[in-house]
C-alpha cells in the first residue's frame, strides 16, 4: 500500500514472542507489539523513519490470533459465523534521528454472513486462513464471508493506510 503512494520502504520482520501476556487487553497487546517491533527495527535502521504495527481480531472479548492449524481455523470461523467482531490495529511511526513518535489504534467492525459448515471446512483448509488473525483474509477469498464493514477496510487487511498516510503527512515526514 505504501508503494501505491510512491513511498519507498524496506520490510523487516523482527523475531518476537507475540503471545498475549496474561491479563493483557487487546489494545495493550497490539500497542506493546508495535512498540517492540519499532524498537527492533530502529536497532537496524537508526537513521530512518520506522513504521511498525500489529493487528488482532477480537470476538466475545477474546483475542483471535493466527490459527495453530486447520482445526483451530475451523473453530474461529465457526465462532465468527453470523456474528460481528472487532479488528484492532496499532501502529507506531518512529523517526530514528529525532526520536519523535506518533501512532494510534484503529478499530473496525466486521459482520460475517452465516457460514454453512461445508464452507467453514473448505476455507479452513486453505493456506489463506493460516497466517491471518481470525483465520481469514478479507483481501482474498475470505471477502465472500463478510456481509459488511464499519470503519476502515485497509485496517481489516491489517494495515490502516488511511490513518497512517495522514499521520505521515501531518508530521511532515512525507509529502505527496
Amino acid at each position: 500500500m505504501l508503494a501505491r503512494f510512491g513511498l519507498p520502504f524496506a520490510v523487516m520482520s523482527p523475531q518476537l514472542d507475540e503471545r498475549v501476556v496474561a491479563g493483557e487487553a487487546a489494545q495493550a497487546h497490539i500497542n506493546r507489539l508495535a512498540a517492540l517491533k519499532a524498537e527492533a527495527a530502529l536497532r537496524h535502521y537508526p537513521r530512518h523513519l520506522i513504521l511498525s504495527g500489529d493487528t488482532v481480531v477480537v470476538h466475545d472479548g477474546k483475542i483471535l490470533g493466527k490459527p495453530a492449524d486447520g482445526a483451530d481455523a475451523e473453530r474461529m470461523l465457526a465462532a465468527l459465523s453470523g456474528n460481528s467482531h472487532r479488528v484492532l490495529s496499532a501502529y507506531l511511526l518512529l523517526d530514528g534521528p529525532t526520536g519523535q513518535r506518533c501512532g494510534r489504534t484503529v478499530e473496525s467492525r466486521v459482520f460475517f454472513r452465516q457460514l454453512p459448515p461445508a464452507w467453514i471446512r473448505w476455507y479452513s483448509r486453505l493456506d489463506e486462513s493460516r497466517d491471518k488473525a481470525g483465520a481469514y483474509g478479507i483481501q482474498g477469498l475470505g471477502a465472500a464471508m463478510v456481509h459488511r464493514i464499519e470503519g476502515s477496510y485497509t485496517n481489516v487487511v491489517g494495515f490502516p493506510i488511511d490513518a497512517i498516510l495522514w499521520d505521515l503527512m501531518d508530521k511532515g515526514w512525507v509529502s505527496l
